[in-house]
């Protein structure tokens, strides 16, 4: 069982409400604190050393994102990765990434928006294979959100980042398991380096391909990993 030791603490700067959140959500998406876990607000307060308003503030969102469940007598658990959850959250983010992409493609061009967002995404690129070679699979998962984060900025569209943004909890926790588990790090290297060539190429068809198949794995990772963390998994 995950210890909540292995959360970050809690530094100054923003709300303590919104970094108790930020920290407990990247503690469930990379499995420190695991599917199934029963989790107490007082021992969450403790680990952050500050009071429980913002931590119940924080199991108050996260229950809206059907990350933490709640259970009789008020106790609370970590919800386990939903199968359907991640499919369904799976087809609405290849149905608004495809959109996303298929624009900044066919947008690609010499302005200055797109000179920063290429030297941006070689960057990213570039760091994520140094962390796939580390076998860091934080580091690999919070850049390989960056690339597409990146992408989909290019489109000027904040409520499609803060939809993606809160849709993807589910789905992430089984890519950072796949990722760790099936070791799929060098090949999504690959995969992102295609894309972002077919970008630069303003090739809509050939980018909306390839983030179809890069994003289209599903069905092959699901039963392995649910046949080696039984308990992980609902329907």
């Amino acid at each position: 069982m995950a210890s909540t030791r292995q959360i970050p603490f809690i530094t100054s700067g923003k709300s303590l409400g919104g970094q108790a959140y930020e920290a407990l959500r990247d503690s469930i998406i990379t499995l420190k604190l695991e599917p199934g876990q029963t989790i107490f607000e007082s021992e969450i307060a403790d680990t952050f050393r500050i009071s429980r308003t913002p931590i119940r503030d924080a199991f108050q969102l996260l229950v809206m994102e059907h990350l933490i469940e709640v259970l009789p007598q008020r106790h609370k658990k970590i919800a386990r990765i939903s199968e359907s959850k991640v499919k369904e959250s799976s087809f609405v983010r290849l149905s608004l990434e495809s959109s996303a992409f298929r624009l900044a493609a066919g947008s690609w061009d010499s302005s200055e928006k797109f000179v920063q967002a290429e030297r941006q995404i070689s960057r990213i690129l570039r760091e994520q294979s140094e962390a796939a070679e580390h076998q860091d699979v934080v580091q690999f998962l919070q850049l390989d959100e960056a690339f597409h984060k990146c992408v989909l900025e290019l489109t000027g569209n904040a409520t499609l980042l803060e939809v993606v943004y809160h849709m993807r909890g589910h789905l992430n926790r089984l890519r950072y398991l796949a990722m760790k588990e099936l070791g799929l790090t060098p090949k999504l290297v690959e995969e992102h380096l295609e894309l972002f060539d077919s970008l630069k190429k303003r090739d809509e068809a050939r980018t909306v391909q390839l983030l179809e198949q890069h994003l289209g794995s599903l069905s092959h990772e699901i039963p392995q990993l649910r046949e080696q963390f039984p308990d992980y998994f609902i329907d």
